[in-house]
């Protein structure tokens, strides 16, 4: 078995990947000044994108949780897969082959981890179904899918195989591929029975189910043939790299256009997600067996970088009962997003698949141009329980609808809306609004005071930029911090080293400042801000780290270099301006009659001055 892979190997891999590409498979990343990018956060959920990524260092460091780290441990972290395993997807995305020690070599390992056999399982699970379409015994998948507009190469497009009627034609394909029972049983393929394993997926058309990054996770499957008494749709049990709540089908071929766009359009399934894109709705995903949730909501965030409000989300539902109660839970769930929320239904109830189907591209494109927004859509369907040619129906009506325009966080929005459910009432304006004004919350209660008991030792906490006094010495002495360990290659080595080797007022910044004079040997190298980090005390790690990827002044190219030089200039200056400042006091101390003394420091004195024009370039 292989052993460890070789530091080095483990070097070249961090060299030549961009940490920008692989977490923007994740997360959509903006601008946020030169070198530097944001996004929402994936590790908690937050309406401001507090989540920063630095290319050239290839570190990221989240302001609002405190995750951070590099390419390697942000593919841990998100995929919770190991740290070789982290690697071998580096390395074979970046195209570095990876020798290992203990006499082991370069290519594929026989031990990978259980994700990367997992995905690998699917793949060739995938593999299999797509060959299978082609095949005589799958003329019932290829009726389904003519029977609703969908020609081979859209099949193509979306992966779509079929599982052939059989008991062991997938378990047979996979294990003459080097898969055993066990990894396929874990990877949902196969089920296990009284007469052994068999194929989970049998006489069914077949859709790969793949995660953000492209890689097929799972499988969703839709009954055909009338002697197959299993549920209409069967997915892909949950698994090591399948969570169906945190899934959604098409955001794979969707998730550019959701970014580039600032929309998506949330289908039921996957049919509707196929004759969407068809039609040109190319944000179109769908959820995969469950219901629109939570953490679908913090995928969506993430990928539209939804922080401005400027977006669109917009729910397509049957307007039969349950599609009435998908619709209630999705509101439920509205207030997540800081984007608009629209519903689109189609007047004679058609789903997009069918919709297409009956009045072709162009329906489906007006199906979602005619989108309404959430809240005229809920209000509608809370008024419809009501007889408002009564006054009890009007009053219950009211008392139902008005919790909704209460939550309309856009105060612009929310006294039109009174307006409208006033007249749709047929009640008096006042009257509406006292009832809205009622239903919106209170103020949350103050958190209580946290109690320090007597003689117990504090917690060394993280030390935070938010922690820093905002004098100017302060700042000068972070901006300066920050210049350097962003772009060590805009400032000459030796005024850096100079600049180190001043006096400090914060003292957590000068233990920062030991940090980089400590490791100067390896200044501006790879890895060298990571030895900065590595060397400083624990609590001054999460500084280093938030340093590094804090926005500096938003500056193109060009001036960045002369930005840099300025502030490490500004740095040094002002230490030999308090020197100068203290040579100035001795000379008003010294004894007149001293004289060589006397000499001496005003001739130090003269020294600095013509440093200070040098370095200035006077």
């Amino acid at each position: 078995m292989a052993g460890l892979i070789r530091q080095s190997d483990i070097d070249e891999v961090k060299s030549r990947t961009n940490i920008a590409d692989i977490i923007g498979d994740y997360v959509t990343l903006k601008s946020a000044g030169v070198g530097s990018m944001k996004g929402l956060c994936p590790f908690h959920d937050e309406r401001s994108p507090s989540f920063h990524v630095r290319p050239q260092l290839g570190f990221y460091h989240c302001f609002g949780c405190g995750e951070s780290g590099d390419a390697i441990s942000f593919l841990q972290k998100m995929d919770h897969v190991s740290f070789t395993d982290a690697v071998e997807r580096l390395a074979q995305r970046c195209g570095v082959i990876l020798q290992y020690e203990e006499g082991g070599s370069g290519g594929p390992r026989t031990d990978h981890g259980v994700r990367a056999r997992l995905l690998a399982a699917n793949q060739a699970a995938g593999d299999f179904f797509r060959a299978q379409l082609g095949t005589p015994g799958a003329d019932p998948g290829r009726k389904f899918l003519g029977e609703r507009g969908f020609d081979a190469a859209a099949a193509e497009h979306f992966g779509v195989g079929y599982a052939p009627k059989s008991w062991d034609a997938l378990t047979d394909e996979l294990k003459g591929q080097g898969f055993s029972t066990e990894e396929l049983v874990a990877a949902g393929l196969v089920s296990s029975g009284d007469r052994g394993v068999y194929d989970r997926f049998r006489g069914r058309l077949v859709w790969p189910i793949r995660d953000v990054t492209g890689q097929t996770i799972g499988f969703g499957a839709r009954r055909l043939l009338e002697d197959d008494k299993g549920p209409k749709y069967l997915n892909t049990p949950e698994t090591t790299v399948y969570r169906k709540n945190q899934v959604l089908y098409g955001l794979d071929l969707a998730k550019r256009d959701i970014s580039r766009n600032g929309q998506v359009v949330v289908v039921e399934g996957y049919t509707d997600v196929m004759a969407a894109h068809l039609a040109g709705i190319t944000t179109a995903v769908a959820t995969c067996g469950t219901a629109f949730g939570v953490e679908h909501i913090k995928v969506i965030r993430r990928i539209m970088g939804d922080d401005k409000g400027t977006g669109e989300v917009i729910f397509t539902f049957d307007p039969d009962a349950a599609g009435q109660k998908a619709a209630m839970r999705a509101f439920a769930e509205e207030k997540r997003f800081s984007a608009q929320t629209y519903v689109a239904v189609a007047p004679d109830g058609l789903d997009p698949c069918d919709l297409r189907l009956a009045r072709g591209d162009d329906a489906v494109r007006r199906l979602i141009d005619n989108k309404e927004p959430m809240f005229e859509f809920v209000i509608k369907q809370q008024l419809a329980g009501y007889d408002l040619e009564t006054v009890e129906g009007r009053v219950g009506a009211l008392r139902v609808s008005a919790p909704v325009i209460a939550e309309i966080r856009d105060p612009a929005i929310r006294p039109g809306y009174t307006r409208v459910l006033a007249r749709q009432l047929g009640m008096d304006l006042p009257e509406v609004q006292a009832a809205v004004s009622r239903a919106r919350p209170g103020q949350q209660a103050s958190a209580p005071h946290t109690l320090v008991l007597e003689g117990a030792e504090p917690e060394e906490r993280p030390v935070s930029l938010m922690d820093l006094p905002r004098d100017p010495s302060t700042r000068l002495e972070r901006d300066a911090l920050m210049a350097v360990l962003q772009h060590p290659e805009a400032v000459d080595r030796s005024l850096v080293e100079r600049a180190m080797h001043t006096s400090f007022v914060n003292p957590s910044l000068a233990v920062v400042r030991d940090g980089i004079a400590a490791t100067f040997a390896s200044f501006g190298q790879p890895g060298w801000f990571q030895a900065v980090a590595e060397i400083v005390p624990g609590p001054i790690r999460s500084l280093v780290e938030q340093l590094a990827v804090a926005p500096i002044p938003q500056r193109n190219g060009d001036e960045l270099s002369g930005y840099v030089v300025d502030i490490t200039v500004s740095l040094i200056d002002r230490d030999l301006l308090r020197r100068s400042h203290d040579l100035r006091g001795r000379l008003q101390r010294a004894d007149p009659q001293d004289r060589d003394g006397y000499r001496a420091v005003q001739s130090e004195l003269l020294e600095l001055e013509a440093e200070r024009r040098t370095l200035r370039g006077g």
